[in-house]
């Protein structure tokens, strides 16, 4: 057991993302008091972390895969006004309007796919255009349909014990749907055979293919995962408060990006894990959410998220250069 030491956990790529929420754990204990590690304090960083979480991990895929997207951005706000419109000013059944909206995400996600793989354009440009194409689909439509930017709908009590209600008061019930997915993450990336395509394929391409990966299915399908993801989320939301509106989800595709970060996914691809993502989301929910449990000027939030963030990537870094450039001793 000595030689599973502590120096081949630190080698891992979670070590450094665990480390980092750790840290900004420790410190917003230390400045925010009781009132952050209460249920109320748990809660306010839990549910952001549960919304984000859901979508962290596909796009985190997707970079480990070696490509982004960046249209989830206009995803969530659509889906939640596609919720909003169908089971709320048209009265559909709620189980149609989820269906009928995880399947317009699925579409967008599928087209997203389709473009990268069959063309030569980056995915960063490509699923930039569908982020607008997606913000001016669902202002136009909602306009036209409903004559309003905004839509009130009642869930029946099933569903919204189901994805949009407060567990205890504080705590989402999305929360739930985040722990189940991140396990059923787990196995798909760590211990099936598709997670070692998706390595192969962030690694090179075209050795990817060479060796027989359908690089191309495999693509688009993490299009898929990651745009339905994003409409599930806009689904929960539209619930839980009962109501949707026209707006923009821009904050989803940066703190995605920085949660995938800081969980230790690199940017060019083929390295990262689903439990450093998880991490690495709950440190920026509690990042962002830690400020308001402590006396510091709420003008220099965003100085503070900036800096603790860049610490926790820094952290990862160096445990990730220690992982990549080490050599195990000749016995």
């Amino acid at each position: 057991m000595g030689n599973i030491s502590v120096g081949s956990l630190i080698r891992r790529p979670e070590a450094g993302a665990f480390l980092g929420m750790v840290f900004v754990g420790i410190f917003f204990t230390i400045f925010g008091g009781t009132v952050f590690l209460s249920p109320q304090g748990a809660a306010s960083w839990l549910n952001v972390a549960a919304n984000l979480g859901i979508i962290t991990i596909p796009i985190g895929f997707l970079m480990i895969a070696g490509e982004l997207d960046i249209s989830i951005g206009a995803m969530v706000p659509a889906a939640s006004m596609s919720m909003g419109i169908l089971s709320g000013f048209y009265h559909l059944p709620i189980l149609v309007g989820i269906g009928l909206t995880l399947a317009f995400g699925a579409v967008v996600g599928w087209i997203n796919g389709l473009i990268v793989v069959r063309t030569a354009v980056p995915s960063l440009i490509v699923t930039m255009g569908m982020l607008f194409a997606v913000a001016g689909l669902t202002l136009f439509l909602s306009i036209v349909l409903t004559d309003t930017t905004a839509v009130s709908l009642k869930a029946p009590a099933w569903a919204k014990s189901m994805f949009g209600d407060f567990v205890f008061g504080a705590f989402q019930v999305i929360i739930f749907w985040w722990l189940a997915l991140t396990a059923l993450y787990v196995y798909f990336l760590h211990f099936s055979p598709w997670g070692n395509w998706l390595f192969a394929l962030g690694g090179d391409k075209v050795s990817a293919r060479n060796a027989g990966i359908p690089t191309q299915k495999l693509t688009i399908g993490l299009f898929i995962l990651s745009s339905v993801s994003a409409a599930f989320v806009g689904v929960c939301q539209t619930i839980l408060f009962n109501s949707a509106q026209v707006s923009t989800g821009m904050s989803f595709i940066f703190n995605s990006i920085i949660s995938v970060v800081v969980g230790g996914v690199l940017l060019t691809g083929g390295f990262g894990s689903v439990i450093g993502i998880f991490f690495g989301t709950l440190t920026f929910a509690i990042v962002n959410q830690g400020i308001y449990f402590t006396d510091f000027d709420r003008n220099l939030s965003s100085l503070i998220i900036g800096v603790m963030l860049l610490i926790a990537v820094l952290t990862n870094n160096t445990f990730r250069k220690m992982a990549l450039t080490y050599t195990p001793k000749k016995k």
